[in-house]
């Protein structure tokens, strides 16, 4: 493997990076740092994914009439309640199988953001009698998507990781 060096305009430090021979050589060390990102997304995407489908299937089953009324109350259209069903079953089997990820994930992101905002907005400076803080798990969903939206869907996703949206 050849090693070319350049200097970093604004350090004047070296810069070294490693270019591939015509004989298809590689760096093995680079080979195991991508496939430790593709696994820890593929983590990160089967985690909140799962966790959220479970949690969107009761209303996918057993209707969304408790969103109804919350949505009834603050003046907001109840037909909205079928964005809450894209958002928590849709959105999520997107993630689990990697289909434009940073949009299944920008969809649980507002949908955590909004169910916090009319559902949870008391409990943002409570904590529970275990110690947890109230909205944990809706912090949980909403970190972890954002955290999917920064990094895309890996290679281990049904488009491979190479759409704008994966």
């Amino acid at each position: 493997m050849q090693r070319t060096e350049r200097l970093h305009p604004t350090h004047n430090r070296p810069i070294y990076r490693a270019r591939v021979q015509d004989r298809g050589d590689y760096d093995i060390t680079d080979a195991l740092r991508y496939q430790k990102i593709d696994f820890g997304t593929l983590t990160l995407r089967l985690s909140i994914g799962v966790l959220m489908l479970i949690h969107g299937l009761n209303k996918f089953f057993y209707g969304t009439k408790q969103v109804n009324e919350i949505l009834a109350s603050v003046g907001i259209p109840v037909f909205f309640s079928f964005a809450v069903l894209l958002a928590e079953v849709l959105a999520p089997v997107m993630l689990i199988i990697g289909f434009k990820t940073r949009l299944a994930a920008f969809l649980i992101i507002v949908d955590m953001f909004m169910a916090t905002l009319l559902v949870h907005s008391n409990d943002l400076t409570k904590v529970s009698e275990m110690g947890g803080w109230m909205v944990e798990l809706n912090a949980l969903y909403f970190f972890g998507a954002l955290a999917i939206v920064f990094f895309g869907s890996g290679r281990f996703a049904v488009s491979k990781g190479r759409g704008y949206l994966d």
